[in-house]
């Protein structure tokens, strides 16, 4: 029988942490899981990213209680995947904020994400059964929102395709302090199955050039410091260089996408290995450079939970042999 996906393996709960960025902001982060943002302004409370079920906002919104009482207004989508939105109906938000590309990717293949993702990350989805359906916002902007909470002023961008192609970050030009969603990652591996590697690091500059002083990642620790902020967006980039232009070179060379998978995967092991789901996504990522690699698949192929299992079936002899 072949081998379940390497997160199913995944089924120790994590330590939650609530970290105090500044006045008014937070973190919540959980050992590599998927992390949710808190920006708490003058008269309401913004979240970005949800939590996968409303079930587990439950418990994003008890951290949120215990240090302010004014109403969550504002959700921010920083993509399209199930396990960062889904959960937004806990949150009784007036606005579900995301970028016109995320919209699309919603209408395109949002049911397609949350089948497959629930699929894929059995811990991360648990009250599946709360979901309600699709998250859909209702505030779409192309590149640049700013809204004020108050007198804190809050940038919502989407400064180019990565992760998806519709990523979007939120900034606090006063504070210095960078929401980035799974555009940076720190200790956790980069998914990059729906991603655009030919852009993704261009992107990763500009967030470079805003000099952020304290950052929270898609998934891995806060970061608290400019110098930690700018080694896991260079360490975000530098993993997707590296296994990018492995994939692209032997695809150049005529070579299929299990030799190219077996090739990255022994080059990537040593310094990216111990890093988050690192055995559960080099899969998926190396899949979508071989297509995007030569302009094949410009945009990325929808996954679907029936592509899923394809996929990982396909290669888990190579998996296996490393």
């Amino acid at each position: 029988m072949s081998k379940k996906f390497a997160s199913h393996a995944d089924t120790e709960e994590k330590q939650v942490s609530f970290t105090r960025l500044a006045d008014g902001l937070y973190a919540y982060t959980a050992e590599g899981d998927p992390n949710t943002g808190i920006i708490i302004g003058d008269d309401s409370v913004m979240v970005v990213d949800t939590q996968a079920t409303p079930i587990m906002a439950q418990d994003v919104i008890r951290r949120i209680r215990e240090v302010t009482d004014l109403p969550i207004k504002h959700v921010v989508m920083s993509h399209y995947h199930a396990v960062r939105v889904l959960g937004a109906s806990a949150y009784e938000a007036e606005n579900i904020y995301a970028s016109r590309n995320t919209y699309e990717l919603i209408k395109e293949r949002g049911q397609q994400d949350y089948e497959s993702e629930v699929g894929r990350f059995p811990r991360l989805f648990q009250g599946v059964d709360s979901v309600p359906g699709l998250t859909w916002p209702n505030i779409v902007f192309e590149r640049e929102l700013t809204v004020f909470m108050g007198r804190r002023e809050v940038r919502i961008m989407h400064l180019g395709k990565g992760h998806t192609r519709g990523d979007t970050v939120v900034w606090l030009p006063e504070e210095k302090v960078l929401f980035s969603g799974d555009q940076v990652e720190y200790g956790a591996t980069p998914y990059s199955g729906d991603a655009y590697h030919e852009e993704w690091p261009a992107t990763l500059d500009k967030l470079l050039a805003l000099e952020p002083e304290q950052l929270v990642p898609g998934r891995g620790d806060a970061l608290t410091t400019p110098a930690l902020c700018r080694e896991a967006i260079e360490g975000t980039r530098d993993f997707l260089l590296t296994m990018y232009n492995s994939v692209k070179a032997g695809k150049a060379a005529g070579k299929s996408l299990s030799e190219c998978y077996a090739e990255t995967y022994a080059l990537m092991k040593p310094k990216y290995g111990h890093w988050v789901i690192f055995d559960h996504c080099l899969p998926f990522d190396i899949t979508r450079c071989y297509d995007e690699a030569g302009g094949e698949y410009p945009d990325p192929r929808i996954w679907t939970a029936e592509r899923d299992q394809e996929m990982w079936h396909s290669l888990q002899e190579v998996v296996e042999n490393q």
